[in-house]
């Protein structure tokens, strides 16, 4: 039963912290004028939770890759 608990708290607080970075990126980006936006919703929160920072990344990566 502990593994199940540290997993999920490890996921959601991977999940949670992503969305942050995501929303100060968000932020950051746009007050430079540049259109690279994640949208934070659910497939951006289980990416963040299950890769991490390496996932919101990626996200970017595919947002920018998109872009051209």
């Amino acid at each position: 039963m502990k593994n199940k608990a540290e997993f999920l708290i490890n996921f959601m607080m991977r999940a949670v912290f992503g969305m942050i970075a995501v929303y100060m990126v968000n932020a950051f980006l746009d007050s430079r004028g540049i259109q690279a936006e994640v949208g934070m919703n659910p497939l951006s929160f289980l990416t963040a939770g299950a890769l991490g920072l390496p996932g919101v990344a990626l996200l970017y990566g595919i947002r920018v890759y998109l872009m051209i």
